[in-house]
């Protein structure tokens, strides 16, 4: 009984992970069709939550490629994570609004008291992000709101869908 319990736990943790590949690459297919426009900022740096509390720097690279970098914290340890973010401006009635879409990696480190849980200190991952992004007109602000599931490839191994949150920056 329970291997049939662990069996049918670990198909649904499979599930989870295909699901999220096949709505990233959905997503990723659609967006190369969106015209392509400038963001009204061009580096913001600022917070993020609820997925521990993160310090997070944005610059666009191009006029719709962006770089974000992340430093979370949170009562288990620290993570790092820089993302590759595609940004489009397909919603032509809210200026200021753009959706994004894109990979990345992480790095994480636990404290001493999790080495037992998740036999390790450290691991290292992949991560994709899709979200929205709003830049208020005539105020340096921006506010996103988005997903950043990741797999964990060495250290805790395994699919994490709990990262991502409300961000909220500083715009120059």
């Amino acid at each position: 009984m329970l291997v049939r319990f662990m069996l049918l736990i670990n198909k649904f943790c499979k599930m989870k992970k295909l699901f999220a590949v096949a709505l990233f690459i959905i997503c990723a297919k659609f967006s190369f069709a969106q015209t392509e426009q400038s963001s009204s900022y061009r580096q913001a740096i600022g917070v993020k939550f609820p997925g521990g509390f993160s310090v997070t720097y944005k610059k666009f690279l191009t006029a719709s490629n962006n770089f974000e970098g992340q430093a979370t914290a949170w009562n288990k340890g620290f993570r790092l994570s820089g993302l590759y973010e595609f940004n489009f401006y397909s919603f032509n009635n809210v200026e200021g609004l753009a959706w994004f879409v894109g990979p990345g990696v992480h790095l994480g480190f636990w404290k001493d008291q999790y080495q037992k849980d998740y036999n390790s200190k450290a691991d290292f991952g992949i991560d994709g992000i899709i979200g929205l992004d709003y830049k208020f007109s005539g105020v340096p602000i921006n506010v996103s709101l988005d997903w950043e599931p990741s797999v964990t490839l060495v250290g805790t191994a395994g699919f994490t869908p709990s990262y991502g949150g409300l961000g909220v920056r500083y715009t120059f």
